[in-house]
């Protein structure tokens, strides 16, 4: 992968025949929807949200999960100091940061929110967002097809994470309430007999 490998040379076929291909100032504006101060807040919002109704552990785990893509995306970037698209003299492309920050973010925020909405629409603009920010970097010239799939694949487990943090506080619910109904109905029998022993 880093100087020669099988998916190099379509990387590069697909790369050369996509870019530019739609005018630099609206590839830039899709490629900024994985800048920092773009992306991060809206999964903020959404941690505050999920925290206030009670889902901390799920939004920490979104906190977590954005605050380890730079500890995995960077050294990566140092690591392979693949050259751009556009800039062979550069190094530090591989994978895309902008696309792991847009995933984490959007998609993060999504999976806080759903819940709330039971509707299926914040993973779907959650995935547009994340979509459009790939489609930018690709056709801008900022990043081959490589570095953003390459991305995506390294920012599934730390989404994985947070689908099973928001999962767990309702499943330990579930089963504190089952043991409360029990002990609940247990104590409601008790009574009922001793009052009927009473009577007798």
């Amino acid at each position: 992968m880093l100087v020669s490998g099988p998916l190099l040379t379509p990387d590069h076929a697909l790369s050369r025949a996509l870019v530019r291909t739609v005018p630099d100032p609206v590839t830039e504006r899709l490629s900024d929807l994985g800048n920092v101060p773009v992306a991060v807040p809206v999964l903020v919002l959404a941690m505050a949200y999920a925290a206030r109704r009670g889902r901390a552990l799920a939004a920490g785990a979104a906190g977590l999960a954005m605050a380890l893509v730079p500890a995995l995306v960077i050294p990566f970037k140092e690591w392979t100091a693949r050259p751009g698209p556009l800039e062979p003299w550069a190094a530090g492309y591989f994978p895309s940061g902008h696309t792991a920050t847009a995933a984490v973010a959007y998609l993060g925020a999504a999976l806080l929110l759903r819940p709330y909405t039971r509707r299926a629409w914040p993973t779907a603009v959650a995935l547009v967002l994340t979509g459009a920010t790939a489609v930018g970097l690709i056709l801008r010239g900022w990043h081959w097809p490589l570095d953003v799939l390459a991305s995506l694949l390294m920012c599934t487990p730390l989404l994985l994470g947070v689908a099973w943090s928001m999962t767990y506080r309702h499943s330990d619910r579930r089963r504190r309430g089952f043991r409360w109904g029990k002990r609940s109905r247990s104590w409601g029998s008790t009574r009922s007999r001793s009052g009927a022993a009473r009577t007798r």
